[in-house]
């Protein structure tokens, strides 16, 4: 029987940390959790030892029974703002950009509603999600050369999530910011610079930006449907314009993935000992920034500058999370044991595949023990919840919470994403409820819903690590 994984590369300096992988005990495995969470395909690699092994399991398309390969090609959804973050660095560490530059000094087209605030965002600020720009505001710009400058000049009337530097707000916009900022310093469409600054001198063959690129590869459907059962192809594969590449559209294989990540592991060399990226840059990138709020959504215990940062029982790890329409990714990489992992996904239950999959696997890889899945105390907390009612807005999202529900709805540009996402608020503590509804797509059976105030005495509420703004009572 022809095996769906492969092994490939010897990393130098890596070889000697991580633990023995083995690749036809973890097939069998990653076959059997696939299949329990209805995921219809998936791609996994593993750098360990400094070897990289590649294992595929289910099919690309359900309606066409086109079986997955180590070589297939998903989108990777957010952890394309990584690779953003890291094009930025290598501008940063090679002189050519200040981290600490306002953003308007070297892109004065840039702007917000709030001009005294527009006047302090740093590139740093948005690197670590601290600039107060909003994740949701999706605008087709088109598919010319043109269309980051154009989604920038749109943004200008974007409201703020919050002032400039005062609290985290996941957010999308200042990536295609950052995305633009590329293209000044360089000269170059964000595209041609990830491609010629990144991913030649990395050697990922199977990395891209645009989806007309993929058609010369393997590439993974998207697939919807019901909890607990077999999804559907989508309607669509991917419903994302051109513009939001810096923030949410590399195609890849979950092997480039993680020689990518590798780069990182090494300082910012490639396997040939060519410089990447500077090695005070790359470490600037693991240093935290910022604390979060919401521990749980995607895991953080704090942010970088692009990279979400995790504390395992005292176990250092980097990494981040992905999501287009129906394909979802995840990328963790643990330096002290010198282990990388990532997995892509096109479907079905692919949060719980995550946490089944990787909770063994860098168990035994790294000894790292990842938190119990997030939920509500068998015995919840009695709480007033009389503060926390009312309207939350922010670009996009409508959030409702009533006395013990909560409906989260998308509009303006986000309207046709998703359905309204309506659940029960379980109470965990004083301010932080566990959501039911959100679907095992995205969580393992609870949405965390966090309760906060913004440092101008504005009350928020953070779902999926964005802080939205109270409006009305």
């Amino acid at each position: 029987m022809e095996t769906n994984w492969t092994a490939a590369g010897d990393w130098g300096a890596l070889s000697s940390t991580g633990r023995s992988f083995y690749p036809e005990r973890w097939q069998h495995r990653f076959d059997e959790l696939r299949a329990a969470c209805h995921v219809p395909g998936a791609t996994l690699a593993v750098l360990t030892g400094g070897q990289v092994y590649e294992l595929a399991s289910g099919v690309l398309h359900r309606g066409t029974g086109v079986a997955v390969s180590p070589d297939s090609v998903f989108l990777s959804g957010s952890i394309a703002k990584v690779y953003t973050a890291t094009l930025v660095m290598r501008l940063v560490g090679e002189g050519k950009l200040d981290l600490d530059a306002r953003v308007v000094d070297v892109l004065p087209e840039f702007a917000t509603p709030d001009e005294a605030a527009t006047k302090v965002i740093t590139v740093r600020q948005l690197l670590s999600h601290t600039g107060g720009v909003t994740n949701d505001f999706t605008y087709d710009s088109g598919r010319g050369d043109d269309c980051l400058a154009r989604y920038v000049e749109a943004a200008r009337e974007v409201a703020l999530d919050c002032q400039p530097g005062t609290a985290i707000s996941y957010g999308g916009l200042g990536y295609v910011v950052l995305g633009r900022l590329v293209e000044v310093v360089t000269g170059k469409t964000w595209d041609q610079a990830l491609k010629d600054l990144i991913f030649t001198p990395l050697g990922l063959e199977r990395s891209m930006t645009l989806p007309e690129e993929a058609l010369a590869f393997q590439a993974a459907m998207s697939h919807l449907g019901e909890p607990g059962r077999e999804p559907d192809p989508a309607p669509v594969w991917d419903m994302m314009p051109r513009s939001a590449g810096p923030y949410g559209r590399i195609i890849t294989s979950s092997g480039d993935m993680v020689r990518f990540a590798r780069m990182h592991l090494a300082g910012g060399l490639a396997p040939d000992g060519t410089r990447v990226v500077d090695a005070a840059a790359v470490a600037a990138m693991q240093r935290r920034e910022v604390d979060v709020p919401d521990k749980w959504t995607v895991s953080a215990d704090g942010w970088g500058l692009g990279w979400t940062l995790y504390d395992w029982d005292g176990v250092f790890g980097y990494g981040h999370d992905g999501a287009a329409i129906g394909q979802y990714a995840y990328l963790r990489v643990i330096p002290e044991a010198g282990v990388a992992v990532a997995l892509m996904t096109n479907g079905g239950a692919a949060r719980q595949l995550y946490s089944d999959l990787f909770r063994e696997l860098l168990d035994e890889l790294a000894g790292v023990r990842m938190p119990e899945p997030f939920g509500p105390p068998a015995a919840p907390p009695a709480v007033d919840m009389t503060p926390y009612v009312g309207t939350y807005k922010r670009e996009g999202v409508v959030i409702t919470i009533s006395p013990d529900r909560i409906r989260y709805e998308f509009v303006d540009g986000m309207k046709d994403l998703s359905p309204p996402l309506e659940g029960e608020l379980i109470p965990v503590s004083e301010t932080v409820f566990a959501a039911t509804g959100a679907g095992p797509a995205f969580s393992e059976g609870y949405m965390p819903v966090v309760f906060s105030t913004l440092p101008d005495g504005t009350p928020a509420c953070y779902v999926g690590m964005r802080a939205t703004p109270k409006v009305s009572a």
